[in-house]
């Protein structure tokens, strides 16, 4: 069996004739105690973010709205993920560099993080990562 450097997690769609609901739960679909969460959105046509990997955070990224590629690295594996499911989310472990792009128009990033910010927390240099991983 293959090992994924990410992991795609279904979360429960309530579908409903006047709007459908997903909803996200620390004590249920994500395995982690939620502390942040944040959203990206309006970002350029070919721009990217992420770059960087946690020491310690966790992460469920979701596409609330639109589409956008993901593309998770452990240091030895390099996978790419398309999100384009509100109801779906990409779990990122600690020690996995993740870099978003090819965002649509109008695409919203939603993150459950598993801890506050923390700059301390960051890697942002590609060769640092490297060596941390080792």
């Amino acid at each position: 069996m293959k090992h994924h450097v990410g992991k795609i997690i279904d979360l429960p769609r309530i579908t409903d004739p006047r709007g459908n609901l997903t909803v996200a739960e620390q004590t249920g679909n994500v395995p982690f105690a939620i502390k942040r969460a944040y959203w990206v959105y309006d970002v350029p046509g070919g721009e990217s973010r992420g770059g960087h990997a946690h020491k310690e955070c966790k992460e469920l990224i979701v596409a609330v709205g639109g589409s956008f590629n993901v593309t998770l690295d452990d240091g030895s594996r390099r996978e790419t993920y398309l999100l384009n499911h509100p109801y779906q989310g990409l779990l990122v472990d600690t020690g996995t560099w993740r870099t978003l792009d090819d965002f649509s128009s109008g695409a919203v990033c939603l993150v459950l993080a598993s801890e506050t910010y923390d700059e301390g927390d960051y890697i942002r240099d590609y060769d640092k990562f490297l060596e941390y991983v080792k």
